[in-house]
């Protein structure tokens, strides 16, 4: 099936606008889309009629212009005529919002869709998912705009089975300045699967990373996706859930999906090189460093600090994640030593992590991590950098991202994410330099490198 028209539609329909509630949840994708949004988009109601001066449509064949992407929400029992109504339209595909179908024990009207979408070559999001958000372009999502925390527009693709957890992933890549190419909640995903979505998202030239939450798969479609992601040519970043026997039994309840043994998926998955993330934290932090860096690490890595405080916590995160933060010669301490400041020569230590002291300025940071960017026997360096640092200007996060450059070694930064500190962390950023928010990220940023591994 062709997908095209599907997330990137020109032009979009919504099937069920209520004329009376506008609380409703195609009201809610209508109006967003109507007012925020530039593809112009049509109501649909079996009634016809008018809201705010605009016509509505009584089917989508009325509607005067060829649609693209059409939004159903409507009650279940509707949905088959719409669809039929769809197809004869020549609509370019559907997200079906609407639910009870095989999630409430009703497979039989849930497979009468997928019958009816297969035999026209239809393809459709769903049922019961908010589908999708494209960035500066459409919103598919039955949250008010208000509510709802929008990423920018970026490199990473991300697809979920539940759209709760999407959304948790929207707010935090929101939160970490990670862009976001397009959000995909396919729901039931009775036809288009999260194949179908990697083989997309594996074409789209918007996207550079590809991220799934996952509840289980039908039938040898885990291992038709592990093997399919790890020929992707870009990183995979899978999140599972069912990984207890409560967990597998809210996954059936949620989405009827069958969620398999979790012990042979992950070992399966870490055999073919593709990225699990274990928590809803790690998936966004490996997005963000995997956007920014593909490649695969062993996992040697340098910590530089002007806090010894901060490096203990950095070097018992890697240690706990199956990193090494491995001691540095006399040679190279002496070395680094001669390279800083007369002021903190004897002040800092040079073992690594290295502590650079409160007193540290930016040449001190570019000194030492320019040096180590040249040492084969660090393959990334995490700088945990304390804007409060009296010697450190908010122009070390651009210097720093320039050094990466010019070296080519991966350079994970700390920043707190506060206003006050905006420009610091955007001198990362907008070089292409990954910059965490807490001290565990930039560690979880630099295990994305280990977990990867193209095969």
């Amino acid at each position: 099936m062709n997908l095209k028209r599907l997330f990137k539609p020109e032009t979009m329909a919504v099937v069920g606008v209520s004329l009376n509630n506008e609380s409703h949840p195609a009201n809610v994708v209508y109006n967003k889309n109507r007012l925020r949004y530039p593809i112009p988009v049509f109501a649909v109601n079996g009634k016809g009629g008018a809201i705010r001066g605009e016509t509505v449509y009584r089917k989508i064949q009325d509607v005067p212009a060829k649609i693209d992407l059409v939004v159903i929400a409507t009650k279940a029992e509707t949905v088959p005529s719409v669809i039929a109504d769809c197809i004869e339209a020549g609509t370019g595909g559907a997200v079906i919002v609407s639910g009870g179908f095989a999630e409430t024990g009703l497979i039989d009207l849930q497979n009468r869709l997928v019958a009816m979408a297969k035999e026209s070559d239809f393809p459709f999001i769903g049922p019961n998912c908010l589908g999708i958000f494209a960035p500066a372009r459409m919103d598919t999502f039955f949250i008010p705009g208000e509510r709802l925390v929008i990423p920018d527009r970026g490199k990473v693709a991300m697809v979920s089975q539940s759209g709760g957890i999407l959304v948790d992933h929207m707010v935090k890549c929101a939160a970490e300045g990670v862009g976001v190419s397009l959000a995909v909640s396919i729901g039931n995903k009775a036809l288009i699967k999260e194949l179908d979505m990697l083989r997309y998202f594996k074409e789209d030239p918007e996207t550079d990373v590809i991220t799934f939450y996952l509840e289980g798969f039908d039938e040898d479609g885990g291992r038709e996706f592990v093997l399919a992601a790890s020929e992707c040519g870009k990183p995979v970043i899978v999140l599972k859930s069912g990984k207890t026997p409560g967990g597998t039994t809210a996954v059936k309840s949620h989405t009827a999906s069958i969620a398999g043994d979790y012990e042979v998926f992950s070992s399966v998955v870490a055999q073919y090189g593709v990225v699990e993330a274990k928590d809803e934290f790690e998936i966004v932090a490996f997005a963000e460093a995997l956007s920014c860096y593909r490649k695969s690490i062993r996992g040697k890595i340098a910590i530089i600090t002007g806090s010894g405080g901060h490096g203990a916590l950095a070097t018992d995160a890697c240690l706990s994640h199956g990193l090494s933060v491995p001691a540095l010669s006399q040679p190279e301490q002496a070395e680094l030593r001669s390279l800083v400041s007369p002021t903190i020569q004897e002040i800092a230590s040079f073992a690594n992590p290295i502590d650079l002291t409160g007193s540290a300025t930016d040449d001190d940071f570019i000194a030492v991590v320019r040096l180590l960017s040249k040492n084969e026997g660090i393959e990334c360096i995490i700088v945990l950098l304390l804007p409060y640092l009296p010697r450190v200007t908010m122009d070390l996060g651009t210097k720093l991202s320039l050094l990466y450059h010019q070296e080519g070694k991966p350079i994970i930064a700390y920043v707190p994410h506060v206003d006050k500190y905006k420009m610091l962390v955007e001198g990362f950023m907008l070089n292409n330099v990954p910059v965490a928010d807490s001290v565990e990220d930039a560690v979880h940023m630099a295990e994305a490198m280990r977990r990867y591994r193209p095969y």
